[in-house]
């Protein structure tokens, strides 16, 4: 009988430790598990970051370059020296005051459409970041927590009317709160209680 004691004894025990083994194995797989899964989104939070901040980088300066009213003055005096260039070569070479009008009017309308042109070619320039800022964001928009994917969707929508900064600010700030959130590590069962005990 003691021998039979002893040895249901000692299966219990050892059901217990490999009981007490599994769970704490698989404890250790899903923090591992959660550890990867934060540090994935900090990597992708960060490329979306950097991809907005291209972008605001790029917009601000297409409006540096060419939308500030001191371009736009500068643009217009351009113009007006070149009808006053072009209307006084006619004039040399005997032109009648419509013929003089006409030439100014032709190289003013030329140094216009050279400037739209560079216009162009800066705004065209917002167009690669804006395309890192929607591939950055694509797998943050399925992310299993609905906040990030939220945020980066309003992220996203910001960055499509990228001459709205407030707006953009604003989806940045909820982006990183969003992220924040996310990636802080969740507490144990244990640490929570003890966490409520303190308070």
């Amino acid at each position: 009988m003691d021998k039979l004691i002893e040895m249901a004894s000692t299966l219990v025990s050892g059901a217990f430790i490999a009981v007490l083994a599994a769970w704490l194995t698989n404890r250790s797989r899903n923090d591992q598990e959660q550890q990867a899964e934060i540090g994935a989104l900090r990597v992708q939070a960060d490329a979306l970051t950097v991809a907005v901040a291209e972008l605001q980088g790029a917009a601000a300066a297409s409006r540096l370059l060419w939308e500030g009213p001191v371009e736009r003055g500068r643009s217009f005096l351009l113009a007006v020296l070149a009808f006053a260039g072009g209307a006084a070569r006619a004039r040399i070479a005997g032109g009648t005051d419509a013929q003089c009008g006409l030439v100014g009017f032709g190289q003013a309308a030329e140094l216009l459409s050279w400037e739209r042109r560079a216009t162009k070619q800066t705004v065209a320039a917002v167009r690669e970041p804006l395309a890192r800022a929607a591939a950055a964001a694509a797998p943050l928009m399925r992310y299993p927590d609905p906040a990030v994917a939220a945020a980066t969707e309003q992220m996203l929508n910001a960055c499509g009317n990228v001459e709205n900064a407030a707006s953009l600010e604003a989806a940045l700030e909820a982006f990183g709160q969003a992220v924040r959130a996310a990636t802080t590590p969740r507490l144990s069962w244990w640490a929570r209680r003890r966490a409520v005990q303190a308070g």
